[in-house]
C-alpha cells in the first residue's frame, strides 16, 4: 500500500500566512484534508507530513488532530541543518533548502512506494487514483532505470485571477517526461491563442509518484548542489530540477499521467473565495461529503 508524502514546510509568503492550515471547506476543512481524503479512497495508507519545527504545535492542533484514530500519520521536520555527511549549514541560514531537500528529509519515514504533493493544492480524486494505480503496480521497478510518475495538468487550468504564477513547463514525448523548465510570472493575459502560451502546455504542480530508490538519487544530487551552492543564502534544491537531472543522466524515466482535474490552490489571498466556492460546488454535486473527517 503506497504512502502519501505531503510537503507542508512552506510559509506561504505571498498568501500572508500558514495557508496549509487555512480552513476553506464547508465544515472548516483545509485543502490538505481533501488531499488526504482522496488519497485514502484511492488506496493510500500512511500519510507523512514534512513541516517546519516552528509551527509544529499549530499544525498538530489544527491538522493532525483531525486524523486521530482514522489515519496513520507521521511528522518529519525540514530544517536547514539537516544535510548529508560532510556538509554543515552556514551560520544564520534559516531558509529551507527547497522541495527536493524536503523529500530527502523524509527518507527515514518512507519504506514503500509513495506520492508527493504540496499541502496547499487541490489535485482532485482522479490524480490520486492514477498515482495509486501506478504505485500499486510493478511500474516503479519495471526497468534498469528508476521508473517514477508525474501527474500533469494543463497550464490554462492552473492560473490565478489575482496575480502571476510560476509553473514548471513540461516537455513530454510518448507519455514520458523529457524535461521541466520553471517559468515565472505567468499571468492569465499571457495565455491563449496567439499569446506567449497556448494554455495546452503540460505543467507540473508537484504531484509525483516515486519508489524509495529516489532517496539515494536525491542524496547524490543534493551533495552536488551543496558543493556548488552551500554559501548562497537564497539557494534552493528543487524537486523538479533534481528529477530532470536524473532523466538527463539516464538514471530515471518518468511517466506523465494526464490529470482530468479540477486543480485549484491559494497562491494569493484573493484566491480563497474561489477555492471555497469550488469546494462547495463539489460537495453539492456529491463528489465529497460535507464533512470529511
Amino acid at each position: 500500500m503506497p504512502s502519501l508524502l505531503v510537503l507542508a514546510a512552506g510559509m506561504g509568503s505571498r498568501y500572508g500566512g500558514l495557508k496549509q492550515i487555512d480552513p476553506v471547506g464547508p465544515s472548516g476543512e483545509t485543502l490538505l484534508d481533501y488531499a488526504v481524503f482522496d488519497a485514502r479512497r484511492s488506496g493510500f495508507g500512511r500519510v507523512v507530513f514534512v513541516i517546519r519545527r516552528d509551527f509544529v504545535d499549530a499544525f498538530g492542533a489544527q491538522v493532525i488532530s483531525r486524523y486521530a484514530g482514522r489515519v496513520d500519520t507521521e511528522v518529519v521536520f525540514q530544517s536547514p541543518d539537516a544535510l548529508p555527511p560532510g556538509f554543515a549549514a552556514p551560520p544564520g541560514r534559516t531558509k529551507p533548502w527547497g522541495t527536493g531537500h524536503a523529500v530527502w528529509c523524509a527518507r527515514g519515514a518512507i519504506r514503500d512506494n509513495f506520492a508527493v504533493i504540496n499541502a496547499d493544492d487541490f489535485y482532485g480524486e482522479d490524480a490520486f487514483r492514477k498515482l495509486g494505480s501506478f504505485l500499486g503496480e510493478d511500474g516503479p521497478s519495471r526497468s534498469s532505470r528508476a521508473a517514477f510518475a508525474l501527474v500533469g495538468f494543463r497550464l490554462s487550468d492552473t492560473l490565478s485571477e489575482n496575480g502571476a504564477v510560476a509553473r514548471g513547463i513540461c516537455t513530454v514525448a510518448k507519455g514520458r517526461l523529457l524535461s521541466i523548465v520553471e517559468r515565472t510570472r505567468i499571468a492569465r493575459e499571457d495565455v491563449g491563442a496567439g499569446r506567449r502560451y497556448s494554455g495546452d502546455e503540460v505543467v507540473s504542480m508537484n504531484c509525483w509518484g516515486f519508489a524509495p530508490s529516489v532517496f539515494a538519487l536525491l542524496g547524490e544530487r543534493l551533495g552536488h548542489f551543496l558543493a556548488d551552492r552551500l554559501l548562497d543564502p537564497g539557494a534552493e534544491f528543487y524537486l523538479p530540477s533534481a528529477v530532470s537531472d536524473m532523466i538527463d543522466a539516464a538514471r530515471a524515466e518518468v511517466e506523465v499521467l494526464p490529470a482530468a482535474g479540477p486543480w485549484f490552490g491559494v497562491t494569493y489571498p484573493g484566491d480563497r473565495a474561489r477555492v471555497q466556492a469550488s469546494l462547495a460546488g463539489l460537495v453539492r454535486a456529491g463528489r465529497y461529503p460535507a464533512r470529511l473527517f
